[in-house]
Formats: C-alpha cells, sequence, structure tokens
C-alpha cells in the first residue's frame, strides 16, 4: 500500500490521465447498453412515442406486477426471443429490470441487432414501485 501511495505522489499525471481514461470507459460502455431514463420519461415515451417496455425479469416476478402493456422476456432466454421485438424496431424500446442492473446485457443485445432507440429504466422496477406508479398483476 505505500507503495501505492508513493507512485500516485510521484507520478500525479500518469494517475491523473489513467483515472480520466477510467471514467471515459466506464461511460462508453454504460452507454452501449442504452441511455438510462427516470419514471416520468418512461411515462412520456410511451404515451407519446409508443415506445415498447420489455421487462427482463423472470415470469415470477413479472406476474407479481409489472408495468401496463410491458412485454416479458426474461433476461435467461433473451436471446432466443430477441426476435420478437424485430416488430418494433422503428419505436423505442425501454428495458426495465429488477433493480437497473441486469438490463444492461439485454440493452446491449438490442444495440448489437440494430435497435437504434434503446433505453433502460434507472433503478427499474424497485424506483417503479416506490413511485407509487401503477402495476398490473
Amino acid at each position: 500500500m505505500e507503495k501505492l501511495i508513493e507512485f500516485v505522489v510521484n507520478h500525479p499525471y500518469l494517475v491523473t490521465a489513467f483515472l480520466a481514461l477510467l471514467a471515459a470507459l466506464i461511460y462508453t460502455e454504460g452507454r452501449k447498453a442504452g441511455a438510462t431514463i427516470n419514471t416520468s420519461q418512461l411515462t412520456s415515451a410511451v404515451n407519446n412515442k409508443d415506445a415498447i417496455v420489455v421487462d427482463v425479469r423472470d415470469g415470477k416476478e413479472f406476474q407479481a406486477g409489472h408495468i401496463v402493456n410491458a412485454i416479458n422476456i426474461p433476461s435467461t432466454k433473451f436471446a432466443e426471443r430477441m426476435k420478437e421485438l424485430e416488430k418494433h424496431k422503428d419505436k423505442p424500446i425501454i428495458i426495465v429490470d429488477k433493480m437497473g442492473q441486469q438490463g444492461s446485457a439485454a440493452g446491449k443485445a438490442l444495440k448489437a441487432a440494430g435497435f437504434e432507440q434503446v433505453l433502460r429504466l434507472q433503478g427499474g422496477m424497485q424506483t417503479w414501485t416506490s413511485e407509487n406508479l401503477p402495476v398490473i398483476k
């Protein structure tokens, strides 16, 4: 640990460059999975832009409560069932998961398949339900 501190003190430009590159990498990788949106932006996108909500939680969690008109494609089967979304390729696709962390893989897969308008709900269904927004059971 002492050597690390000594290195940081002796090479501030290298450490700054490393941290800047690390931040850029994290930002770039995060954008590959689609930008994040909040609950009000999701509602607006669904109402005004005919956005499609794709819930990637497993079937049991989906049945316990989901956003109105959401399509359930569990993350474990997403690669196999992604073709179901081809007819919606021209619309915004909003990925919803449990806590806003598992949707990245689905977002990256959609981007790689040519979907341009891929978004992820920040905080997932946990945020949606904590804001007392409507769910269908």
